[in-house]
Formats: C-alpha cells, sequence, structure tokens
C-alpha cells in the first residue's frame, strides 16, 4: 500500500513492473502532477506542445463524463484510469472511486494530482486479476478503454467476456458507461488515422492487419450489447469525439445543420484532408444518417439519464467556465440548465438572473421576448430556461443565402436590427445577440441565450456587426453574403469594421483569459494537415517537401480552409520569395517554409515597405530556435527539428493599413531531424 496525500494506492495485484508506458514523456508528467497544482496544468501543456501532456493533463478530457448526474453517495468504478483524466470529475461527485490501473508509474500521476480528495483507492494491476475482489457499483466507466478488450481477456470473444465480467458488479440500478471511437467515424473518411493504430483507414476496412485494439460502428456495438443480454441501454455523441468533447448529442436531440464545423482535431498526429467535413456532416444531419458517422459513441448501459444535451464552454478564463444541459424534468417538461464548472464561475451564472430581470425590463412591448430564467441557489448553483421551440435566425439566413433570396434576408436582417435595437439608450446590452440566439416560431422572436449581458449601452449597429461579423466565420459557405450590404445596412465604415473587429479579438481575450484555444495547442503541436492539391503538386520529393503554405487568422486563429499555398513561391531549391497582399482584418500571419527540418535564413521581410523586426518575439514566433543574425541588417535564422516549420508573424502588432503589402526573402536549408535536434535540444 501506498498513500499520497488522501488517495490510497493498492499494489496487491501489482506484477512488479508496468507493462506498458509511453516513456520518458511519463516522467516528465509525473513531475507535472507532483510539483504543480491542477490550476497550472493549462500553463504547462501550453508550454510543452505536446500531444501526451494535452492528451493526460487537459482539464477538458473531463467533459465525457462532467455532465451525468453521479449522486453524492454512489460508488464509482472507473475502469483503466490511466494517469486520471478524468478521475478528479468522478472524485468531486461521488462517494467513492475506485480505479484500476496496470501501470504504476500512471496510477502515481493520476494519485498526486488528486491527492485532495479522500475517496479516491486506486488498485494497481490487471483487471482480470483485481475483478474477482471487486463489489458492486453504481457506474462503472470504461472510458477508451472497452476496445482493449482483447488485451484484458484472453478469449475467443473478448469483447463480450469484458462486457458480462464488468455487468457482474453493477448495483440493481446500477449503469455502466462506455466511450469509444466509432470505426466509421467521419472524420476517418475524411482523412484522420485510425486513432489507435496511426494508419489510414484501417478501421474502415475493419482492421485487417488486427492491432491492440478494435474500435466498432453503433449496429456492431448493439450486437455485442444484445448478446450479452443487455435490454436496456441509449446513446450518446460526443463531439469533436469523445477526448475532448465540446458538445454531447443524443437520439432526443440531435445536431442540425451548420453546427458541426470544428473539425480540425489532429492533436496527436498527421492528418489528410479529403473533403470539407463541415459539408459532409450537413449531408448526413439532413439524411437522417449522423448516428452512424459520429466520430465517437458514448453508451449507457442501464436506466436512462435526463440529459438530452450538453454544451460545454470550458475553453476561458475559471469565472466563465460553464455547462449548458438540455434535461428532462422528471414531470416530463424539457428545461434547458447552466451549470457553473467551477466555485469562480458561480457568479457568472447567478448574473444571469439579473440580466433577464434587466432585458425584460429594456425589450418590454418590442417584439422581442427573453427567455424567462430562474436561479436555483444551492452547493452548486444553477439557472434553467424553458426550452423554445422553433428555427434560429441563422438557419433562416442560411436559408436564404442557399436559395439565393437577398430580399429575404434584408428583411429579416431589418427586423432583427429594430428589434435588438428597442429602447437603445436603456443602461444594459446583450452583446452576443448572435442569430443563433434568436428563436423564431411562429413570428415570435424569442432571445435564449444572454450570458454576456453588460450593464451599459451598447449601440445596436456595433452588436449587429458582430452578429454578422461571427455568422459569416462559423461557415465559410456564407461568404457568398456580401459584407458591403451589410455593412451599408448598419451605416458602418472600413474604419469602423476594422476598429469592431479589434474589439471582437479583445473580447475574445477577455472571455478566454489570454489562454491559448485547442486550436492555437494544435498549432503549437505542429501536425500537419496535408491536402490532396498538396500531394499532386509535383511526383518527387522535394517538390511536396518545398513549398510554401500560408495560413491568415482573422480572429478565430488559423484553419486549413483559410490558407494557401504558394506554388512558385521557391526561386530555387533554397531560395523563397514571393509579395502577399494583407487586407486589414488579418491578425497573425503563419508562413510554413517547408515540409521538412530546416534552416531558414531570413534576408528581407517587410510590410508596407517597412522592416519587420524578425529577432523580436513579440513580433515574429516560431516553432523553432532563433540564432540571432551577425550582419548588418540583424536579420535572424531559424532552426527547426520538425516537419512542420512555421514563422508566425503578429501583423495586428504592426499597425497595419487598410491594405498591406507583405515582403518575403528567406534562404533555406533542408537539414537531417538528428542534425536539427543537436541544434535546438
Amino acid at each position: 500500500m501506498e498513500k499520497i496525500g488522501g488517495v490510497n494506492l493498492d499494489y496487491t495485484f501489482y506484477p512488479g513492473e508496468d507493462l506498458y508506458s509511453d516513456g520518458e514523456i511519463e516522467d516528465k508528467i509525473l513531475d507535472i502532477a507532483k510539483n504543480f497544482s491542477p490550476v497550472e496544468f493549462q500553463q504547462k501543456i501550453e508550454e510543452s506542445g505536446e500531444w501526451p501532456v494535452l492528451y493526460h493533463l487537459s482539464p477538458q478530457r473531463e467533459n465525457i463524463v462532467d455532465w451525468i448526474p453521479i449522486k453524492e453517495n454512489a460508488k464509482v468504478l472507473e475502469i483503466g484510469a490511466g494517469c486520471g483524466a478524468i478521475t478528479g470529475s468522478l472524485a468531486k461527485k461521488a462517494g467513492s472511486v475506485t480505479c484500476v490501473d496496470l501501470s504504476r508509474k500512471r496510477s502515481q500521476i493520476n494519485a498526486y494530482r488528486h491527492e485532495n480528495y479522500d475517496n479516491v483507492t486506486i488498485t494497481v494491476g490487471n483487471f482480470k486479476d483485481i475483478e474477482p475482489a471487486l463489489g458492486e457499483f453504481d457506474y462503472i466507466f470504461l472510458i477508451g478503454v472497452f476496445e482493449y478488450s482483447e488485451s484484458y481477456m484472453n478469449s475467443e470473444t473478448p469483447f463480450e467476456d469484458m462486457l458480462k465480467i464488468v455487468m457482474k458488479h453493477m448495483t440493481p440500478d446500477g449503469r455502466v458507461i462506455i466511450a469509444i471511437e466509432n470505426r466509421l467515424g467521419m472524420k476517418y473518411f475524411a482523412g484522420c488515422k485510425e486513432d489507435h493504430l496511426g494508419t489510414y483507414f484501417s478501421g474502415i476496412e475493419n482492421y485487417p492487419d488486427g492491432g491492440a485494439a478494435k474500435t466498432f460502428s453503433r449496429r456492431a456495438l448493439e450486437k455485442i450489447f444484445k448478446t450479452c443480454g443487455v435490454v436496456n441501454y441509449s446513446f450518446y455523441y460526443p463531439y469533436p469525439d469523445y477526448k475532448f468533447m465540446t458538445t454531447l448529442y443524443s437520439d432526443v436531440y440531435l445536431p442540425g445543420k451548420g453546427e458541426l464545423y470544428n473539425n480540425m482535431r489532429n492533436f496527436d498526429r498527421d492528418r489528410m484532408l479529403l473533403f470539407d467535413e463541415t459539408n459532409a456532416f450537413d449531408s448526413v444531419v439532413e439524411d437522417g444518417y449522423f448516428s452512424v458517422f459520429s466520430n465517437s459513441y458514448l453508451a449507457v448501459i442501464g436506466g436512462i439519464l435526463d440529459v438530452k444535451f450538453a454544451k460545454f464552454s470550458n475553453d476561458r478564463a475559471p469565472e466563465y467556465r460553464i455547462r449548458t444541459e438540455i434535461v428532462r424534468t422528471p414531470s416530463g417538461e424539457i428545461e434547458v440548465r447552466k451549470f457553473p464548472l467551477s466555485e469562480e464561475a458561480n457568479e457568472h451564472i447567478k448574473n444571469m438572473q439579473v440580466a433577464y430581470e434587466l432585458l425584460k425590463e429594456r425589450y418590454e412591448g418590442s417584439g422581442l421576448e427573453i427567455s424567462p430564467c430562474t436561479l436555483t441557489e444551492g452547493k452548486i448553483p444553477y439557472v434553467s430556461f424553458p426550452y423554445i421551440q422553433g428555427r434560429t435566425l441563422s438557419e433562416l439566413f442560411d436559408e436564404c443565402i442557399e436559395k439565393g433570396d437577398m430580399d429575404r434576408f434584408g428583411e429579416l436582417f431589418d427586423e432583427y436590427i429594430e428589434k435588438i435595437g428597442y429602447n437603445e439608450s436603456y443602461p444594459a446590452s446583450d452583446f452576443d445577440v448572435a442569430f443563433s440566439n434568436v428563436v423564431i416560431n411562429k413570428g415570435k422572436w424569442t432571445l435564449i441565450d444572454y450570458e454576456w449581458t453588460f450593464g451599459k449601452e451598447i449601440p445596436v449597429r456595433e452588436l449587429a456587426f458582430r452578429a454578422i461579423y461571427c455568422y459569416l466565420l462559423e461557415d465559410e459557405k456564407r461568404n457568398k453574403l456580401n459584407l458591403d450590404f451589410v455593412l451599408s445596412k448598419l451605416g458602418v465604415s472600413e474604419t469602423e469594421a476594422s476598429e469592431f473587429r479589434k474589439q471582437e479579438m479583445d473580447f475574445q481575450k477577455f472571455v478566454t483569459g489570454q489562454r491559448k484555444s485547442m486550436a492555437e495547442i494544435r498549432e503549437l503541436i505542429g501536425n500537419r494537415i496535408i491536402t490532396p492539391k498538396g500531394l499532386t503538386m509535383g511526383n518527387d520529393d522535394s517538390e511536396f517537401v518545398n513549398r510554401v503554405q500560408v495560413y491568415k487568422d482573422t480572429g478565430s486563429g488559423y484553419s486549413e480552409e483559410n490558407s494557401e499555398i504558394l506554388p512558385d513561391a521557391y526561386k530555387s531549391d533554397s531560395e523563397i520569395e514571393f509579395d502577399m497582399d494583407v487586407t486589414e482584418d488579418v491578425v497573425n500571419l503563419r508562413i510554413d517554409p517547408a515540409f521538412a527540418c530546416c534552416m531558414v535564413k531570413v534576408r528581407e521581410l517587410t510590410l508596407n515597405g517597412l522592416p519587420i523586426p524578425a529577432a523580436n518575439k513579440h513580433i515574429v514566433v516560431t516553432n523553432g530556435v532563433t540564432i540571432k543574425g551577425v550582419d548588418d541588417k540583424n536579420l535572424p535564422t531559424f532552426v527547426f527539428n520538425n516537419d512542420d516549420p512555421n514563422i508566425n508573424i503578429r501583423i495586428s502588432n504592426l499597425k497595419p493599413e487598410r491594405s498591406n503589402l507583405l515582403h518575403v526573402e528567406f534562404k533555406v536549408q533542408r537539414i537531417s531531424t538528428e542534425f536539427g535536434n543537436d541544434i535546438v535540444g
């Protein structure tokens, strides 16, 4: 036995050595868990830029279970607890948590990061050896574990045998929770590698070469359940996937068109981008096949849970982290609830009740209803709202754009401006009157979400510009909309539009508390997104590796959709030179000079003819090492020991004009990974 803080570690079944390990990175994670508090993990993730650190320590891993209504006296079993990604979420709710894991080092990581809990016991060893000594539990969790059943069970039907053994330990009203990737997930068709094997299409092809893990389609999982005598079960659909879930759908509440746009999630390895996943998801959503192509499943064996939908907004500063749920109440009504995800966010939740009273008074007689808000006090306060049926204004706008009916678009937009601008001088405004937050049903307009209400007057054209700006950023299909048409309706000049965009960036920093978004962390880790266009640029290695790709960030981070390949940027095998127009809405610009380890000497880098201080880390940031230049221009050389080198220019810090010209001249020398590691390390 070992005790770390309040956590007990039981080594009765430990074989004496860890039979699996990620190597040295686990030592690094153990050091972080021992010497830093969980509130510091985000900083360590950003500093490391490494996939295993993100995967094991990100608080967003808890999202997959945090919505489950576990009672205070519940007994919980977590099989394959690993480094404790979800253990903390279970421990803060349940009466007791029993963890089982084969690795001593991972169990120690789990214990150190949760040492302040006194209701956690970790038993180290093979589940098959430990299982006979286990009792009954109200909840049994297999999060990313069921697919490894062949490793636990030495039998011809390992998955069925594993489930039967697990179910023996359920209380009469107990539940088994299984989170697993869908082998037919949309991301795999679109070009992501299979999560466990790291190969293209192996899951889709039903694992022709075998492997340590095996995932299933929904129908295959149901077949296993029925073989094991399971009668009561339900499916949920974590999006983008169960590892870093932000939204949870169910068969009762499925996604709508346009909702599934956060698909660039290859934190762990390179991927292909064979088609637009958002468009493909829209297609299967419209045809009723989302459950077939969901990237992940969360299956609940046992009684049906009241929660039908959950959305996590915890990629934020602690004081603004919340969870939104749609639940069925005991009386059968559908209700929307919002919960704080940190103690610091309690006040933010309570302020929604205040916001309701203010907006209700402001908009009385306007024709814009405010969805009623009820505050329930308690250890964890929450607010509830009625579930409003109807279509969102964003859906109606999308329909207008698809049909090319700009007259109808204009009519709806005019009505929107009229309603949200009512009583404009009143000292309360909802800064986030986004089109998706307005529901229309039989001519009745209702504002269903007013989380970001401030006690001050905000001009209506500022609110409307933000709404249309965010609307356009969410889906590139909306770029068909002529922004000048909207600006003229609002009376917003180009200068004012630029100021409003800057204000939006400041607001996002206010909400996130300066922390890096998941998209930024993905860029930091540096895995590539490879397009068919890139692969067909040439048939030899140099034409593929020696190519320049430029990404433009207009306030929502880098994306493949907002990038371009410059086929003529290489003037020779080692010389890059190009000019590029940069509009005033570009905040950051990233240049990928090659797809290989390399050294890049900056020969010239200017914006509007003025030198960009390439050695200034407040202006130019890379994922390599900077060597100071010795020439009279003081232009540096960057050394990259990875095959996705990138040079990020913070355009917003250079006082850009309405229209800008970027001039780039680089000397590039490819080097071996070994050479790069020696220089960088």
